[in-house]
């Protein structure tokens, strides 16, 4: 994204751990934000929905420690595996007092006693968490099982089916290493929820003894415990018998996990919206607080809203009103061809494409940053592809502005110079003497391919439509401006410059950074519209405009859509079911849909931005 959210906003985030076992007596989580509802009905048509939930039919969802016991009454074995971030102690008691209610006395095993030791386990991450870098680290190669000693888990396994309980459950992280042979729950929690229980010291990362900073646990996090627990989720998916969405960890949510399968093969046939969650920042603008008014309006803004960041998203599923949520992942892990279509040959399981929103409205200037070029990103942080972005421009304010390139003939070495000067004496630059600005305008495109210096001026409210790594931002001025909790925020003026391209000054930005519109198809009523992206772009950008309807065929590939310009519309699929989109709501068409229609809701012409993977 264009500022690395994460460990700038304080929405740092963690993984594994029981401490919130002692913090049962107070908050477990550390946010502006409400939890999710246990049941929502979706507001009216044209009303920006926050819980957008895929319809499972009615008595599919059930919630409560004591349904859950219900559906493993009879199993002598229960294997209970789950995501990072879980409240396990909490998980262990309601059930425990759940199944005694029942008349059954659980035996209960915790695969942390299989752990390797803490020394070992600090061994194994080390060379992945970038050493004293604040920020970033490396990408996590090994697997989930290099956490555990072979020979501890196998014990477990035995004392499982040595058991004379009238039921023993294995839980944890990584339960499911052991091999016993048994009911396999599986628990998740959304990225979100991580985060904010991170912030309140409830959750640990990975086989760690205490909780360190916010910021600390967002980057083992995100360099280590992420990959290695999306690789071992993505392995037992397809076995396991029940998934529960535990954000909400006294009442549990549980679906059967064939259900679950069921309703993510029919969104990977057809569309889908993720839940969006929200966050301030030290930037952060009025518009989406005015625009979405059943956020918190206690926060004093909303820097930015994650539309569709694939690592962090989840999917919520509804059933007599109840909702379910669980990762994004958990879609590209069983459905990811189906989905992506023919980029699933390129990005595997990755979802490639992010939408988010920039809201400085009301709020303040990005940093000034760039985005590390692709060797770069390889070499340093071990990811596949790059941060390429695009700044849609959804609505602004009159004189708004967007900083893109250089000035023509600027001194890259006083350009330095003072930015280290700002940096070490805190004193501000007059930063348009070098970077170049550009007036922005409602449904303006603006280019900003790795190595390129930008940043969102004052007053615009940016759609970015990017790749999906989002952390990546090499800030080198950032208007000598304090974080939300009141410190100078870290500048990375060394990492900058070892991919600045300063051949990317105003005439370059005028001719190649700067998108122009060509209209490529039309008929009655409706045109499509090309808005061309840079060469380094993988994906292209188009914007369907319609006073009544439009159709469209996917061609096999995957469309990431919002909805720019109207109140609503339908998306009717080819199998005669329809989804309503709100203005700003982001959506999902899968490659496998084929051919679908959308259709205007209000008066006046609808326009939906469109992305996908180019050819």
């Amino acid at each position: 994204m264009s500022e690395p959210t994460p460990p700038e906003s304080q929405e740092d985030g963690s993984t594994a751990g029981t401490a919130g076992d002692r913090d049962r007596a107070g908050a477990f989580r550390l946010t502006t934000q409400r939890l999710a509802p246990l049941t929502h009905r979706p507001d009216s048509p044209g009303v920006y929905d926050i819980y957008p939930a895929h319809p499972l039919g009615p008595g599919r969802l059930v919630a409560g420690h004591g349904a859950l016991a219900q559906r493993l009454a009879d199993a002598p074995c229960v294997v209970i595996d789950g995501y990072g971030g879980v409240l396990w102690g909490r998980l262990r008691d309601g059930l425990d007092r759940a199944l005694r209610a029942l008349g059954i006395e659980p035996s209960w095993l915790d695969v942390r006693d299989a752990l390797r030791s803490p020394r070992e386990i600090e061994a194994l991450v080390a060379p992945f968490l970038g050493g004293d870098d604040p920020l970033w680290g490396t990408a996590f190669t090994g697997e989930l099982e290099d956490f555990f000693e072979p020979a501890a888990l196998a014990g477990l396994r035995r004392e499982c089916e040595r058991s004379t309980a009238a039921m023993t459950i294995l839980y944890g992280e990584g339960a499911a290493l052991a091999g016993a042979n048994g009911r396999l729950v599986y628990l998740d929690v959304p990225k979100n929820e991580i985060q904010f229980r991170s912030r309140a010291g409830s959750v640990l990362n990975l086989g760690a003894t205490a909780p360190s900073s916010p910021k600390e646990m967002y980057k083992r996090f995100y360099f280590v415990d992420w990959p290695a627990l999306r690789r071992h989720c993505g392995r037992i998916l397809p076995s396991v018998d029940l998934v529960v969405d535990e954000q909400r960890p006294d009442e549990p949510v549980t679906i059967e996990a064939t259900v679950l399968r069921e309703a993510l093969g029919q969104m990977a046939r057809g569309c889908f919206r993720p839940r969006p969650w929200f966050e301030p920042g030290p930037w952060g603008g009025q518009w989406i607080k005015e625009h979405i008014p059943s956020l918190p309006q206690d926060a004093p803004n909303y820097a930015w809203s994650f539309e569709l960041i694939a690592p962090e998203n989840g999917i919520m599923l509804e059933s007599d009103g109840m909702l379910l949520e669980v990762s994004l992942d958990m879609l590209m892990l069983l459905e990811s061809r189906r989905v992506l279509g023919r980029a699933a040959e390129r990005f595997g399981s990755e979802f490639p494409i992010r939408f988010d929103f920039l809201d400085t409205v009301d709020g303040g200037n990005l940093s000034v940053q760039v985005h590390p070029r692709t060797e770069y990103i390889r070499r340093h942080f071990g990811e596949r592809f790059t941060q390429d972005e695009t700044y849609y421009i959804l609505d602004c304010v009159e004189g708004a502005r967007v900083y893109l390139g250089f000035n023509e003939g600027i001194d890259p070495e006083a350009f330095r110079a003072e930015l280290e000067h700002s940096r070490e004496h805190g004193s501000e630059i007059d930063v348009e003497r070098f970077v170049n600005t550009v007036a922005a305008h409602r449904h303006d495109l603006f280019l900003i391919p790795n190595g390129t210096i930008h940043c969102s001026g004052r007053g615009n409210l940016v759609l970015e439509i990017s790749a999906t790594p989002y952390i990546f931002t090499f800030k080198m001025y950032d208007w000598v401006r304090r974080d939300l909790e009141g410190n100078l925020r870290p500048i990375n003026i060394e990492r900058a410059f070892d991919n600045l391209d300063f051949k990317r000054t105003a005439r370059v930005v005028e001719r190649e950074l700067v998108s122009r519109p060509t209209v490529v198809a039309e008929g009655d009523g409706w045109r499509e519209v090309h808005l061309p992206t840079h060469p380094e772009h993988f994906y292209d950008v188009r914007r369907y405009e319609f006073d009544d309807a439009i159709t469209i065929d996917t061609n096999d590939d995957c469309h990431v859509m919002s909805l720019v310009e109207g109140t609503s519309i339908l998306l009717e699929s080819p199998d005669g079911t329809s989804r309503r989109f709100n203005y700003a709501e982001t959506f999902v068409v899968s490659a496998a849909m084929g051919g679908y229609r959308l259709v205007n809701e209000a008066v006046g012409v609808a326009k939906v931005v469109q992305a996908f993977v180019k050819c």
